[in-house]
This record gives C-alpha cells, sequence and structure tokens, in this order.
C-alpha cells in the first residue's frame, strides 16, 4: 500500500510541475559531463583513447518509491583515423510510473585547423566537429500499476517505440569548446503515430579550461549549458569542474530549475576514476534528494 501511495504521489508530482516529462530529460551534471556524447554526437571520438563511461543517479534512494532514477553506459572511441570517431551506449530514465529507454550509435568526423594536432590530445588540439546519431528509444507509462479503477485515462498502459536521428556540432581549442545539438529531431514526426506527446530538444553549452599552477597541475573548468523545448521552460545549468594533477575531481552547479549539484572523486590509477554525486532539488521537495556514481575507464594512456 505504501508503494502505491508514493507511485500516485510522484505521478500527481509530474502531473503539476512537469508538463513536459513526457520528453527528454536533461541528464544530470554528473552524466553530461563525463558523458557528453548523450547530448551531442559530435563528440564521438573526443579522446585519443577508447573511453568507457557508466554513469547512475537516484539507484541509491530508498526512501520513496517512484523517485527518480537514470543510468546511462556508453563506449567511445576514434575509428580508422584521427577524424573519424564513434561511440554507442544505452540511455534510461524512470520516474514514477514512467520510464524511457534509448539506444543509440554516433558518428562524428573532425577536421582540425593544422593538421599536426591530428592525433595529439584534445586538450592540446583545435578542431571542429560535425556528428549523427540514430538509434531508437522506448516510452513506456505503466498507468495500470497506479490502481486508479474509476478513472478511464488509467485503464490502459501506454508504450512506444520511436527510431531517433540527431545532429551536433562541437568546436573545441585547447582552452574553449562549445557545442550545439538536437539529439532527436523526429519526436514531434512520430508523435500521431504512437500516442505520445515527444518534442523536438536543443541543447548549447560552452566552456573553458584555465590551467594553473607551477606545472599547470590544476585545471579548473566552468561551463554553462541551455536546453530548451517547445512548451517547456528555458533550463540552464551553471558548473565548475576542478581537476588537481589527474588524482582528484570536485565541482558542483545550479540548475535553473533549482536544483544544486555536488560531486567529488579520485583516479584509482592512471585508466580508471571513481565519482560519487549528490543532486538536490530546492522546488519539487517531494522528490528525494539524489545520490549517483561515475565508472570511468579509459584504455591506452588512460587520463595521462
Amino acid at each position: 500500500m505504501k508503494r502505491i501511495v508514493n507511485i500516485i504521489l510522484i505521478t500527481l508530482l509530474l502531473i503539476l510541475f512537469l508538463p513536459a516529462a513526457s520528453a527528454q530529460q536533461t541528464p544530470v551534471f554528473s552524466s553530461y559531463n563525463y558523458n557528453t556524447v548523450l547530448l551531442n554526437p559530435a563528440q564521438a571520438g573526443f579522446h585519443q583513447n577508447t573511453d568507457l563511461v557508466l554513469t547512475t543517479d537516484g539507484y541509491f534512494n530508498s526512501a520513496v518509491d517512484g523517485s527518480p532514477r537514470s543510468f546511462d553506459i556508453s563506449v567511445n572511441t576514434l575509428a580508422w583515423s584521427d577524424k573519424v570517431g564513434l561511440a554507442a551506449g544505452i540511455s534510461r530514465d524512470e520516474i514514477g510510473v514512467t520510464n524511457t529507454t534509448s539506444f543509440f550509435t554516433s558518428y562524428a568526423y573532425k577536421i582540425y585547423f593544422n593538421t599536426d594536432e591530428a592525433g595529439k590530445s584534445a586538450y592540446s588540439s583545435n578542431f571542429i566537429s560535425f556528428g549523427l546519431t540514430a538509434g531508437a528509444m522506448l516510452y513506456n507509462e505503466n498507468l495500470t500499476q497506479l490502481g486508479l479503477e474509476n478513472d478511464p485515462e488509467f485503464q490502459e498502459d501506454i508504450n512506444s517505440f520511436t527510431p531517433t536521428v540527431g545532429l551536433g556540432f562541437l568546436y573545441n581549442t585547447e582552452s574553449l569548446y562549445t557545442g550545439v545539438s538536437a539529439p532527436n529531431v523526429l519526436n514531434s514526426a512520430f508523435n500521431s503515430k504512437n500516442n505520445t506527446n515527444l518534442k523536438n530538444v536543443y541543447y548549447g553549452y560552452f566552456g573553458y579550461r584555465f590551467f594553473t599552477g607551477g606545472m599547470e597541475d590544476i585545471v579548473i573548468n566552468p561551463s554553462f549549458l541551455a536546453k530548451y523545448m517547445e512548451g517547456a521552460a528555458f533550463q540552464a545549468d551553471l558548473n565548475v569542474l576542478v581537476n588537481y594533477k589527474n588524482k582528484v575531481e570536485f565541482g558542483g552547479g545550479y540548475r535553473t530549475s533549482d536544483t544544486v549539484n555536488l560531486l567529488a572523486g579520485f583516479y584509482v590509477s592512471d585508466k580508471f576514476k571513481i565519482i560519487c554525486t549528490y543532486n538536490k532539488s530546492f522546488d519539487n521537495v517531494v522528490i528525494p534528494d539524489t545520490f549517483g556514481l561515475v565508472l570511468n575507464y579509459r584504455l591506452g594512456r588512460g587520463f595521462e
């Protein structure tokens, strides 16, 4: 009984405060910071070595059934040459009785400003990258779990399968980077066919890397992310990340939906790091604080 009550509370919260809940949600800071290819296919092949990332959020919460949870896993690598990047992954979001699972593959092509820069670290080369992503999204609303037998709107579950196609652009220098993307430009085209109200979403972001210290041991990376979706409030993230000698990493930020996020972690080895995350919403107080984890493994020379 408690589980049903909690699910109903979360669902009512969605109806009141999140009218665009059926559309793609913006990943939390930890997800898109370490797994940016989720938002922008132009990030495929960003690093010179194959990058494996697993991010979770909300799975350590047990106080409220139906609270938000997300899970993302991706592999990102160069292919054939230093100009071609490939990525693939799975992303899953759950809140209340609603869940979305996305599968994607991404392709990116880089154009270097100086051919001598090809093959160097992304943090020491200047290039532009064009990306294309394709995949599918499974959307489910298990309305019958609510047990509202007298309401005809809740007597049938909603299940849909939507092909996805997205585009992205990235401009990168040693210090400055900026990107724009539309991860799914086909959402609105399938609304009438799969009984959903999915909206197209657009992202824009930029950041700057400050290298400080005698041996440039400290990297301070402030960044900004903006999200636009028809029918929803404009959303922006302001974040800062600090890295010390590729030994420890910490940061935090603020989202305009009145959410604060914090993260901190360390490098287990030259190739593997673990980051712990915390997110708190001050607006939707029914939704509990969420804790997450980032596991990042990079092959080859690792994080050197």
